[in-house]
């Protein structure tokens, strides 16, 4: 069997990684791939040419069997109804579904539509009402106040407003100066919520017509912020561990009850055609849960703990999630904990420097068990030798029978890795 994934981070790599252990997999090829993919078993890096009309001729002239979409632009653009157009087998949602993830907008009307329990929010395309809103709200005491950015973002579209100067500051940069493009036009001003963010990931399977599934995977939480004990910017993610202790079975049936279920209700009467994998963004306080967002895809950096975890055929899995026969499929998760640190370059997550040379301390790396997923690094075209080339480096996800084994192994492995301004955080799974 051959597959193609379709993106270039440290997610990506994971999940070309986990295809590779399968046995029916012969070839995995990676566009565009990174200097970790380029390496990994079976994987071979090819140029994404001239997008989707490109890979669409790749996929059909090397008889590709399965296309797994990473990132989030790809299917906000519609190619896995390109594909299918194509009679191509593809996992991912199609356009309409991807609209969950691809406009804050739509998404809050979809949840208070199907009763996802959520925080309350408003959506506004006037800069000047945004603004009177915003300044109501703070006069009336009230805490913090969430604006997010209607439309995909890279990660920058949402601030977390103290205070109705920072309110006003986001909205001008979001609404006026079109910092974002027209991703920041149209906003949600959305209530703050107080509790612990918790990541789960899950298999979908819906088609127009067809009774329809989503299977949760373990839980995971990532670690945002810069600085440890959760001090300093947002970020793509600065690590994760899988799965959460404090996700308790009580917890986890609160979810299931006022989130998943209502959410595949709503997918069905939608009509969506959803074959491929969501994440949902929680908040957690005194064991419920209310849905931040929507990802209609795999998360990053979660995606590099939860499958080391996975103890199925992750490529079996797919195909269950495109026959409709998820429901049955055997989702196997091995015991223990993984703890995944992430490793930035100097600047992050502003400018960053780039093009500095990353030392793998090979035979003690090994030792540990941990495996290494590449985001932001390339490989020489002359040497070979891995460089970075973007903010998050990488990550080391070790597995350990507890969490403090875990967190122990992946910090060891960490220690065998060097390059000129690298950071880590060195509490991820530890902070209060």
């Amino acid at each position: 069997m051959k597959i193609l994934v379709i993106g270039s981070g440290g997610r990506e790599h994971a999940i070309a990684w986990k295809l590779a252990r399968s046995e029916k997999v012969e070839k995995i090829y990676v566009a565009p791939g990174n200097g970790g993919t380029a390496a990994e078993q079976k994987c071979e890096n090819v140029p994404t040419g001239d997008g989707q009309n490109a890979l669409i001729q790749f996929v059909q002239r090397e008889k590709i069997d399965l296309t797994v979409v990473g990132p989030e632009d790809p299917l906000a653009a519609g190619i896995v109804d390109r594909f299918r157009a194509a009679g191509l087998a593809i996992i991912g949602p199609d356009k309409k579904a991807a609209r969950l993830e691809a406009s804050k907008v739509y998404s809050k009307a979809f949840m208070k539509k199907y009763s996802v329990r959520a925080a309350e929010s408003r959506d506004f395309s006037d800069p000047a009402e945004a603004s009177a809103y915003a300044q109501k709200h703070f006069d009336g005491g009230a805490a913090p106040l969430v604006i997010k950015a209607d439309g995909l973002a890279a990660g920058k579209g949402v601030v977390i407003a103290e205070n109705f100067a920072e309110a006003e500051t986001a909205l001008a940069a979001f609404m006026k100066n079109r910092s974002l493009g027209n991703a920041g036009a149209s906003v949600v001003l959305e209530d703050f919520l107080v509790g612990k963010e918790v990541s789960v990931l899950a298999a979908v399977s819906v088609s127009p017509g067809k009774k329809g599934s989503i299977r949760p995977f373990v839980s995971a939480r990532d670690h945002k912020r810069r600085f440890e004990g959760g001090r300093g910017p947002n970020t793509g993610g600065m690590g994760s561990i899988a799965p959460v202790p404090d996700f308790t079975p009580e917890t986890q049936q609160d979810f299931v009850t006022s989130i998943l279920e209502p959410t595949l209700r709503g997918i069905e009467a939608e009509n969506m055609d959803y074959r491929g994998f969501i994440f949902f963004g929680l908040m957690v306080h005194q064991n419920r849960c209310s849905l931040l967002e929507y990802n209609v895809r795999l998360g990053d950096p979660e995606t590099q703990a939860v499958l080391p975890l996975l103890d199925s055929d992750f490529g079996e899995l797919c195909f269950s999630i495109l026959d409709h026969s998820l429901d049955s499929f055997p989702l196997k998760w091995r015991n223990g904990a993984v703890c995944a640190p992430v490793a930035v370059a100097d600047g992050y997550p502003g400018g960053c420097r780039k093009d500095d040379t990353i030392t793998v301390n090979e035979k003690d790396f090994v030792k540990t068990g941990a495996q290494l997923f590449v985001a932001g690094a390339q490989r020489g075209a002359d040497d070979a030798r891995l460089r970075t080339s973007g903010g998050r480096v990488l990550a080391v996800s070790a597995w350990g029978g507890n969490a403090d084994e875990a967190w122990a192994r992946a910090y060891e492995a960490m220690g065998f890795i060097s390059f000129d301004g690298m950071a880590y955080r060195k509490d991820i799974g530890r902070e209060k």
